[in-house]
């Protein structure tokens, strides 16, 4: 798949909309009534002359107005495409970002941060395509006895909550321990413990999104998916296949090494909900591309660490992408 397949998604992503005589009218979805409106050459839709049963008293140009321009103006909904999670969702927020501007690099765009939010923006297709990193989906709270780890407790919501498209992802943080492990406590309800089982933690977590998700999505104007578990091949990480190392490996791997145990708990979680949630089950074809990490060659090419979670762009994610399109 080429420049136009992503050029192609661009277009159909800010669009999503059904055709009459080759030009788009409406959609049923997301609120196509929120944009603005774009000068588009190809417009108007028709020749009035095409149609002779017009009243004369709307025949603007056969009554010698002497301006076209106001034909010319289509109207572009506004739409919204937000990625939430960790490093892995920006992996791949990047990999969209870069395939969509090769595919239209006339196209202007806008790129800024602001915290923990980015926002990639064309402006001439009314589209967005933001990154939050919220690497736990539910809430980490600094209190006066430290940093506090709410299982049930969802405050970003109130950011992605709005967009028509939202990708979740959440998994390797949760297994870090000791100096990068980012709470001190952990509180599930009436319950605060100083640790928890990762996998038991990490379902609670995932269950307090998926209620959210059930309670106040409406399918009608927004799209769910999750990107799925990301594999490591790091020696001695969950769901490593064969326990093999990244380091030096430029061949792929000859079969996945088993379900990774994150993503049938994410399975477990998604087949439970009401709302549709679509699971790009990415887990399995990444886990046989062990040759596709930064390994020492990521973070400025220093050789004295090596990256075996995330993906060398162009690479992994970029399929991830194409999965995603075909989804969408």
């Amino acid at each position: 798949m080429g420049s136009s397949f992503f050029a192609t998604f661009l277009v159909i992503f800010s669009l999503l909309n059904y055709n009459i005589n080759g030009k788009v009218i409406s959609q049923k979805g997301c609120d196509i009534f929120q944009g603005k409106w774009v000068y588009d050459n190809s417009y108007p839709l028709y020749n009035t002359k095409m149609c002779p049963f017009i009243e004369n008293m709307f025949e603007c140009q056969e009554n010698s107005r002497p301006d076209k321009d106001y034909m010319k103006y289509r109207w572009q909904p506004r739409k919204k495409l937000m990625f939430v999670g960790d490093s892995l969702s920006l992996n791949q927020w990047q990999s969209l970002t870069c395939l969509l501007h090769v595919a239209v690099p006339q196209a202007k765009y806008i790129s800024k941060r602001t915290g923990a939010l980015s926002n990639f923006t064309f402006p001439a297709y009314n589209v967005s395509l933001l990154f939050l990193r919220d690497a736990f989906l539910v809430d980490i709270v600094h209190e006066r006895r430290g940093r506090v780890l709410r299982l049930d407790s969802i405050s970003t919501s109130k950011i992605w909550g709005r967009m028509d498209i939202m990708i979740f992802d959440s998994w390797h943080w949760w297994l870090h321990t000791g100096r990068k492990q980012p709470w001190d406590l952990i509180v599930d309800g009436n319950t605060t413990t100083k640790d928890m089982n990762r996998m038991v933690v990490y379902e609670k977590a995932l269950n307090t999104w998926a209620k959210w998700i059930d309670s106040n999505v409406n399918p009608t104007k927004s799209k769910v998916f999750f990107q799925g578990v990301s594999p490591d091949h790091a020696s001695g990480q969950i769901g490593a296949p064969f326990n093999k190392n990244c380091d030096g490996q430029t061949k792929l791997l000859g079969n996945p090494g088993g379900p990774h145990p994150a993503e049938l708990v994410l399975e477990k979680v998604v087949e439970k909900m009401v709302k549709p949630v679509y699971l790009l089950n990415i887990t399995t074809l990444s886990q046989l591309r062990i040759d596709g990490h930064p390994s020492v060659y990521g973070n400025g090419h220093q050789h004295n660490y090596s990256d075996c979670t995330h993906w060398c762009l162009a690479g992994v994610p970029d399929i991830w992408n194409e999965l995603f399109y075909a989804a969408l």
